[in-house]
Parts: C-alpha cells; sequence; structure tokens
C-alpha cells in the first residue's frame, strides 16, 4: 500500500473517532457478533476510539526495514528496494518496500509499514481485519484471519490466477504485507518465515 494511501486511511479513522460517541467499549468479539449492521459500526468506531488513546512514538528509520529483507527470498531474486518517512498533519509512518522476480513470472511485493506514529489509530486504519473473524470460501480461492509465527494474520489467495497475499500485525505497530503471483500459497507463507517477525517486534 502506498504511503499516500495509508494518510488517508488514517485521516479516515481520525475522523470516525472524532464522530463517534461516548457508548460503552466492545471487544472484538461482540463487534462481529453484533447483527445490527449500525451497531457493528458503532462498536467498530468505539474500539477504534479506545485505541486511539494509546501514545504515539517516533517511527523508527525506515533503512532498518529494509535490512529485514534477504536479497532473495523462496528462489526469487530482488530486484528493487526502496523506502521513505513521510507524514502529515502530525501523523508519520516508515515504510520499506522490496520487489522479487524469477522463473515462469513469479513476483513477489514486500511492505513492511512502522505505524508508531499514529498509534493505535493505525490498527483502524491498515489492519482492521486484526479486530474480526473472517472465514470465506468462493469458487476461485479464499479469505480468512488467522494466526502465522505467533502474530495475528489475514491470508487472501485466488486459486485461478495463482495469487494471493498475507498481512501480519506484529507488536500492533508494524503491518507487513506479502503479495504475490504466479506462486502458491505455500511459498507466500514461506517468504513470510524468511522475514525475521521477532527481530521486527523488538526493534524500537
Amino acid at each position: 500500500m502506498k504511503t499516500s494511501s495509508i494518510l488517508g486511511f488514517t485521516f479516515a479513522a481520525v475522523l470516525l473517532l472524532a464522530s463517534c460517541g461516548n457508548k460503552e467499549e466492545n471487544t472484538s468479539e461482540q463487534i462481529e457478533e453484533s447483527e445490527n449492521p449500525a451497531d457493528a459500526l458503532q462498536a467498530l468506531a468505539d474500539k477504534a476510539k479506545e485505541m486511539g488513546k494509546r501514545e504515539a512514538v517516533d517511527p523508527i528509520d525506515f533503512r532498518k526495514l529494509k535490512e529485514l529483507m534477504p536479497e532473495n527470498l523462496i528462489g526469487l531474486k530482488r530486484t528493487e528496494a526502496t523506502g521513505e518517512k513521510s507524514g502529515a498533519m502530525g501523523f508519520t509512518v516508515s515504510t520499506a518496500q522490496a520487489r522479487y522476480q524469477g522463473d515462469n513470472n513469479a513476483s513477489l511485493k514486500i511492505e513492511i509499514v512502522d505505524t508508531g506514529g499514529i498509534a493505535g489509530v493505525s490498527t483502524m486504519a491498515l489492519a482492521t481485519w486484526s479486530m474480526a473473524e473472517i472465514d470465506k470460501e468462493t469458487t476461485d480461492g479464499y479469505e480468512k484471519t488467522t494466526q502465522l509465527e505467533g502474530y495475528k494474520a489475514f491470508e487472501k489467495y485466488n486459486n485461478a490466477s495463482k495469487s494471493g497475499e498475507i498481512n501480519v500485525l506484529v507488536a500492533d505497530r508494524y503491518v507487513v504485507n506479502v503479495e504475490g503471483d504466479n506462486v502458491s500459497v505455500d511459498q507466500l507463507k514461506e517468504a513470510l518465515k524468511d522475514i525475521d517477525l521477532t527481530e521486527l517486534a523488538g526493534l524500537k
């Protein structure tokens, strides 16, 4: 996700927080169990407001995030590595990206975002799935929330196009996105394993 999109989602979350009332706080289980769409939206807003109370910290240098991306992943060679630290209206994020290319048009895109500068609002903006339980199957594929490497994650895969993504929330501030084309879901998971999430969680 481009940084401009990240900040856009963040501003939307801030507006949502500002408009929500002072209702009693709800858990993620209450959010997903609500049968009334309006109640579910309010519950999500209340949860976001609760997370918004977390104190923001200065995002880490994006160069440290780039160091977590190896030169080769699942036999694909890294062809590009970029990073930036940017912000607006007092919100700051650090982002690192890497692209990988291999035989048979296989490709990967890895993105690590440090949302420390926007604190709990970032979870609402970038990882809404982390507050829900998703389990959906279609003719071509599936999408679901799960646990990977000990962290809450979201998987989405299309069997027809052999493309998919895995998103992981680490230490409630880092969002790791692994996207791939012409690769299997097992390869996506293997690529994620080659990124040291334990080291990422310990970065300050």
